[in-house]
């Protein structure tokens, strides 16, 4: 997906709230699978006695001795980056697989999304005081430098902090989360102990300082908002920036001579910018040795892994299932017959005909030989795809009918659909907050429920929608001017309580945005083309710039469908009446529609949502699960209108403005929920204006409770207390029904046979250094030819 800009609206200024750590950390976006991946986990214990991951990593790991010394990995990216600063709202995936590879991470991820003590860069980090103020000591590996040969010291933490503590406007920072707790950072007692004290605990600390740029970089807002944009001049890591070349698309890392750590096998990396619908072309040339790929791209592989182990060769495929496969031999013979007939300008134009066939068999035999030399790697991405309920205003303002939408889903049937072709574990996520492995996770799906059409139907009726209702006058509605003014007046009556309350929610009720009387509201007016300028209005990304939802927006995950629209209410088939009314008598009357299945209405209104979903490539996965859901809501009187928009204004003109009902998208997961969750489901925050700031709760549905509960989670420093306030948050946004996961992502990656240490990751952070091409006696070429 591309990246996308702020929506539009107004940003923080101020209230009698506290500000918020209003950021994520930097995520995988669907297009371009893991960037510095980071996982759910509530705590850093070392504790096993938690569940293990659903998937494991699939990278082929071995032992560094059987590893080749050089060669050159070439490995696809979406794009090449727009910066190398990953604290700026356009970093994206491509900038921190950068920062993974040459900066500084004081702590990484093992495979179950624990934050681990990296012993590159340190010896020890611990809290050492809590009062009268937590205090963090890093003591500091002595070799570790930067690559101008100084040492990494307590300059380069006191100038990162300084540019994202959010103090200093001067810095376009996208993300500030924890800096702002800091209270001060100096020297310990000798040039390697760097000590960081905190104006107020904070549980997620371990997050902070990674990646660590160079003081150079942080020094000044011009060296930050300008300076590592296009180059990275300083770095710490086993490998450096060698070169970028924007006409090709390659972006060249070398080995670091200067590095103190275990020396990369690899003499470079290359990462190659190739689009998602260009890979299979660009691995079938040969012209890949790692990438992240689509079902369609790793079904290819895996046929023609299964004509080797046949004993076919490419030609051999290409006649069994490639493009010349359908040719008949009688086929055959009546096309040479054609192609060699009196009729020469017949016998031209099937020449040529017969020429592209053969050409294409060609193509197609060279790509299954040279695939035959690749293996896809697969395991689950720390990242689930949701379906995204607006409780903003009309139907989905009323909690029952999100309730009932959820209820009407089968998640378990979604997730396998999508999981099970691939060989992967399909249970549905239980959590907003964690993955199955994590310390942090249980399920708490149960505060919602599970698939139940019955209870689904009682919570519509509850809240007035039943078959028929669509063509039922309001109660006491008038006929002429005097009932539209007194509905007019009592409108207004209505809407000036409804905001004098708006201001005073209860602490534990849901604060559903626009609406305290769930099921009151009309529906909101459509914006853009076909409705009126003045309709949902723009929400504002709150309490940060807008530059901030920038970098949310372009890292959330990018999903599409091409699911159809499901039969609205006018495509509902007319009531015919009974039998003897307007036909004969002894006339049979026609079959009767169950209630279950009748389109729902309330007041002379159908009960019909917005789906709305983006339409770019590699559409198909989504364009299934949209179609299941359909099928789902239909079942129990809920129609949909689907609506495709492009990627680019998905999220920025629809999911951002709140201009749709239901959509899909995918949310990371990160290692430190407390910090990183909190945007994402914040109550939304009235403005002295009328506005509304919604940080990245996207569903415009949260609780005063939810708030706290994050609040005290990043406030102790309890590991087990911390845990379980996480898990008492999700249960809460389980009720809430602003959000429903359906499935965790597959992850799918196309390596070459012989490279090692690299694949699909799940949720552990790369080791650089050790990606590399196995050791072979069979191996033709020298590593460095590779």
């Amino acid at each position: 997906m591309s990246q996308v800009g702020a929506p539009q609206g107004r940003t923080w200024a101020g209230s009698s709230r506290s500000p918020r750590s209003r950021t994520l950390r930097s995520v995988a976006t669907l297009t371009s699978a893991v960037l510095a991946v980071t996982v759910l986990a509530g705590c850093s214990s070392d504790e096993d006695a938690d569940g293990a991951p659903a998937a494991a990593q699939d990278n082929a790991p071995t032992a560094r001795s059987l590893v080749d010394d050089g060669g050159t990995l070439r490995w696809a990216v979406d794009a090449l980056p727009a910066t190398f600063n990953a604290f700026q709202a356009d970093a994206d995936a491509t900038t921190n697989r950068v920062a993974g590879a040459v900066l500084p991470a004081l702590h990484t991820l093992d495979e179950r999304g624990r934050p681990r003590l990296n012993p590159d860069y340190l010896e020890t980090a611990e809290v050492v005081e809590t009062e009268p103020r937590q205090v963090v000591l890093y003591k500091l590996n002595q070799q570790a430098v930067w690559s101008d040969g100084r040492e990494i010291g307590a300059a380069d933490f006191v100038a990162q902090w300084r540019a994202l503590s959010g103090r200093d406007t001067a810095y376009w920072t996208a993300r500030n989360a924890g800096y702002e707790r800091i209270e001060k950072i100096e020297k310990g007692r000798n040039d390697l102990e760097v000590r960081v004290t905190f104006a107020k605990p904070y549980a997620d600390w371990r997050s902070l300082f990674t990646p660590l740029y160079p003081k150079q970089v942080m020094g000044s807002p011009n060296s930050f908002n300008d300076g590592a944009r296009t180059t990275l001049k300083v770095t710490a890591g086993p490998f450096l920036l060698r070169a970028v070349d924007r006409k090709t698309g390659d972006l060249t890392l070398a080995r670091n001579p200067r590095w103190w750590g275990r020396s990369a096998k690899l003499d470079s990396l290359v990462l190659r910018a190739v689009p998602r619908a260009d890979r299979e072309a660009a691995l079938a040339g040969g012209k890949l040795d790692l990438a992240e790929i689509d079902r369609s791209t790793a079904e290819r592989i895996a046929l023609a892994l299964k004509d080797a182990d046949a004993g076919r060769n490419g030609a051999q495929a290409a006649q069994l299932h490639g493009p010349g496969s359908s040719i008949t031999p009688g086929k055959a013979l009546s096309s040479w017959a054609l192609a060699h007939g009196a009729d020469e300008e017949l016998a031209s134009e099937v020449k040529a005909a017969r020429a592209e066939n053969q050409a294409a068999a060609a193509r197609y035999a060279a790509a299954q030989d040279t695939l035959t030399g690749y293996v896809v790697r697969k395991s689950l991405e720390p990242a689930y795809t949701q379906l995204s309920l607006n409780g903003e205003s009309g139907p989905l303002a009323d909690e029952r009918v999100r309730r009932a939408v959820a209820r009407a889903i089968d998640r378990r049937e979604l997730a396998e659909s999508v999981l099970k072709p691939l060989g992967l574990p399909s249970d549905p996520p239980g959590s907003h907050l964690a993955l199955a492995g994590q310390a942090a996770y249980a399920d708490s799906s149960d505060a919602l429920g599970d698939q139940d059409t019955k209870e689904a139907r009682a919570l519509l009726a509850d809240a007035g929608w039943v078959p028929g209702g669509a063509q039922q006058k309001p109660a006491g509605t008038k006929a002429g001017s005097e009932s539209g003014t007194k509905a007019k007046t009592a409108g207004e009556a209505d809407s000036k309580k409804k905001a004098e309350k708006s201001d005073t929610a209860s602490d534990d009720g849901l604060y559903i945005v626009g609406d305290d009387k769930p099921g009151e509201l009309p529906a909101a007016p459509r914006t853009g083309p076909g409705g009126p300028e003045t309709g949902t209005r723009v929400l504002a990304p709150a309490p940060a710039a807008a530059r901030q939802s920038a970098a949310l927006l372009a890292r959330a995950e990018s999903l599409d469908t091409g699911a159809r629209a499901a039969a609205g209410p006018g495509n509902a088939k007319p009531d015919k009446g009974v039998a003897g009314a307007y036909a004969p008598l002894g006339s049979a009357a026609p079959a009767a529609v169950p209630a279950a299945s009748q389109a729902l209405g309330k007041d002379g209104k159908a009960l019909s949502l917005r789906f709305v979903l983006p339409s770019g490539p590699g559409s198909e996965t989504l364009r299934s699960v949209g179609d299941r859901i359909v099928r789902m809501l239909d079942a129990v009187g809920i129609r949909t209108e689907i609506t495709k928009v492009s990627d680019e204004s998905f999220f920025k003109d629809h999911i951002a403005s709140g201009d749709y009902d239901l959509a899909l998208y995918s949310w990371p997961a990160s290692a430190f929920p407390a910090t990183d969750a909190r945007p994402i489901f914040a109550k939304p925050e009235p403005a002295s204006d009328g506005s509304l700031l919604v940080e990245q709760n996207y569903s415009r549905v949260g609780t005063d409770r939810i708030d706290q509960l994050f609040d005290q989670a990043a406030g102790t420093l309890d590991e087990e207390e911390a845990g379980d306030l996480i898990r008492q948050a999700d249960a809460r946004i389980w009720a809430a029904a602003g959000s429903i996961p359906l499935y965790q992502r597959p992850q799918l990656v196309a390596a070459r046979q012989d490279v090692v240490n690299a694949g699909a990751w799940g949720f552990a952070a790369p080791q650089y250094q050790d990606i590399g091409f196995k050791k072979s006696e069979t191996t033709k070429g020298s590593p460095s030819n590779r």
